[in-house]
């Protein structure tokens, strides 16, 4: 393997990508735009619920339980109604996703000391929020009940009773609980990929129909020199790619960074060549630019999306699932982003992802290696 032939098809590769401004505009723009649109859009936070409230009590009592969830910003009293049915139609017709129903002798119950039942109504179409839902008014109801508990209970002994148990919560690493400081770390892989999937998986291929392999058969140029300096030539736009995407989550989204720079760019740098060497091996299996386009979309793209981890929590998925996204690189590279971006651990933590990465790496590109040596005998 000489460097100057790896150079000569390398500068090749770069005066290719820059005579088409458009797609080279593209691979720059894309990626921010995903990054701005998903960052923006993509919420899994669960706040805000829109409510509607049928009082058929109205005393003191009951109002004092809807303040409760006035109170709370986890629900938004869209407003009062004055039946049941009008709460069951603001479910049906998507206005709403809780309905608060008080029956009426609520607080008569309360009063003398009985169970006071109320209804909660829940629209479990989206049952993933739905879920998240019912632990809020859960949690506000428990909540609701152990005061009134006390305040019973002092009134019948003459004293204020103490707190038996004084916790508190303490949040690492995402104290806010904001969804875009757990979203656009792994976002950063995510568009990373669909660029390696876009351009990589386009360049053998494109050689082919465009006849000029023929030219690169004639030189002494090995295959392993010509994956290399064809990975190269991508690597620069991939690595601007992920300039962009790490300073618009960090300056944009304000996602704190408490890690290694040199270490993120070291573990990108892995990636993006694992990323690019798998694009040019399924560049070298294809005969056209669109099948290998095709192709590299459904292999990089999807498996990043659903099974890194990304979005999806891996612990909840089928068994079987589970041991597929082990041979997803895109896995362990939202775990080492999201161990930098948020917690700031370091290679001590974040060993056993690198060397998986590095060997994704050194494996995919001997089988592209040899996958163009199969291609040009």
């Amino acid at each position: 393997m000489k460097l100057q032939r790896i150079g000569a098809i390398f500068r090749k590769e770069l005066r290719h990508i820059s005579r088409d401004p458009r797609s080279l505009g593209l691979a720059l723009v894309q990626p921010l735009v995903m990054l701005l649109l998903f960052g923006s859009a993509l919420s899994l936070d669960v706040d805000r619920i829109s409510t509607l409230v049928y009082d058929a009590d109205q005393t003191s009592a009951s109002r004092e339980l809807i303040r409760q969830f006035q109170g709370s910003r986890y629900f938004e009293v869209e407003g009062f109604v004055g039946s049941t049915r009008a709460v069951e139609r603001g479910i049906d017709r998507d206005r709403i996703l809780v309905g608060l129903i008080v029956p009426r002798d609520f607080a008569k119950h309360l009063a003398t000391g009985q169970n006071a039942p109320f209804q909660i109504l829940l629209d479990g179409s989206d049952s993933n929020t739905a879920s998240i839902a019912l632990s809020y008014v859960n949690a506000l109801v428990e909540g609701y009940g152990n005061q009134l508990r006390a305040v019973a209970l002092s009134r019948h002994a003459g004293r204020t009773l103490p707190v038996p148990i004084d916790f508190q919560v303490r949040i690492w690493y995402n104290s806010s609980l904001e969804s875009k400081n757990f979203v656009v770390p792994g976002l950063v892989a995510v568009i990373l990929v669909v660029i390696a999937g876009m351009l990589a998986s386009l360049t053998i291929a494109r050689e082919w129909e465009m006849g000029t392999m023929e030219q690169l058969l004639s030189t002494p140029v090995r295959p392993a020199e010509l994956v290399l300096a064809k990975m190269l030539g991508f690597f620069v736009v991939g690595a601007v790619d992920a300039t962009i995407a790490v300073l618009v989550g960090i300056f944009v989204f304000d996602v704190p960074f408490r890690g290694s720079v040199i270490l993120l760019a070291f573990t990108t740098c892995l990636f993006l060549c694992g990323v690019f060497f798998w694009g040019i091996l399924v560049s070298a299996m294809a005969k056209t630019q669109l099948v290998a386009y095709q192709v590299g979309v459904v292999t990089t793209f999807l498996p990043s999306f659903l099974l890194s981890g990304f979005i999806y929590y891996i612990d909840s998925m089928p068994k079987v699932v589970q041991w597929i996204t082990h041979i997803v690189p895109a896995r362990y590279f939202v775990t080492i982003l999201r161990g930098i971006f948020l917690k700031g651990v370091g290679l001590e933590v974040l060993w056993g992802e690198v060397l998986l990465l590095t060997c994704f790496m050194i494996g995919v590109f001997c089988l592209a290696t040899w996958r163009l040596s199969q291609k040009l005998t």
